[in-house]
């Protein structure tokens, strides 16, 4: 229920307004890999494994595909120098990088952070990996850096994004229509949102998927993970 004002007007309950945590350079460590701060060491793995495959920058509003190793790892150098979006490299088996996550729009004062600058190696795409990347990302942003508000934004015509948003549990809150300009285009902006009274039901679906006896002996799932979402126990 809604305070009132001095003058009855209704206004939001009091919450702890101390500042959330800023990303820093920590490894966070799952069963399937493991995501720490993007360096320009990461550089050369990512390239081998995003080379050729220009679908996956199809969404970024101002940067790739890139033509060449050189230019591309301009580009790392670049993203690992900067405080927001703060960039981590997701590495998996053979400790070789495969993707890139981030954390951006960040408000501490808000406690409201955004996930973005997505990308994923096709190895990667679909895999236990993958989703624990997000698992593990989300678990710092409410338990370790104590943001309320975790935010995905994606470009409405983002269909596979649009999915995912659902599939790790944020919720739909609506189409911000001529949101942004990008390469030209206009974009929509497609908003989801997890709020830190969600994450325990969340975190626990996370972990019910990822957990061994999920997976048959061939890797395939079980129960999907937005079922678990959707029914959480």
């Amino acid at each position: 229920m809604n305070d009132q004002s001095q003058s009855a007007q209704p206004i939001g309950e009091p919450v702890d307004s101390a500042p959330a945590g800023r990303p820093g350079p920590i490894t966070l460590t799952g069963r399937f890999g493991r995501l720490e701060k993007l360096a320009p060491k990461h550089a050369a793995d990512l390239w081998d494994a995003l080379k050729g495959h220009d679908r996956v920058w199809t969404y970024m509003p101002s940067y790739g595909p890139f033509p060449d190793a050189t230019t591309f790892a301009q580009w790392i150098a670049q993203r690992a120098a900067l405080d927001d979006p703060y960039s981590y490299a997701i590495v998996g088996p053979g400790s070789r990088a495969v993707g890139i996550i981030a954390l951006m729009a960040i408000r501490p004062e808000h406690r409201v952070v955004e996930v973005g600058n997505v990308v994923y190696a096709p190895a990667i795409q679909r895999t236990p990996l993958a989703t624990e990347a997000q698992y593990l990302l989300a678990r710092c942003v409410f338990e370790t850096l104590r943001y309320r508000r975790y935010e995905w934004k994606c470009d409405a015509l983002n269909a596979a994004s649009r999915r995912a948003a659902l599939r790790y549990g944020f919720a739909f809150e609506g189409i911000f229509r001529q949101h942004m300009i990008g390469r030209g285009r206009n974009r929509d902006t497609a908003w989801y949102a997890m709020l830190d009274g969600e994450w325990p039901a969340r975190k626990a679906a996370f972990e019910r998927w990822l957990a061994p006896e999920n997976f048959t002996a061939d890797g395939g799932q079980k129960v999907s993970l937005r079922a678990m979402m959707d029914h959480p126990q």
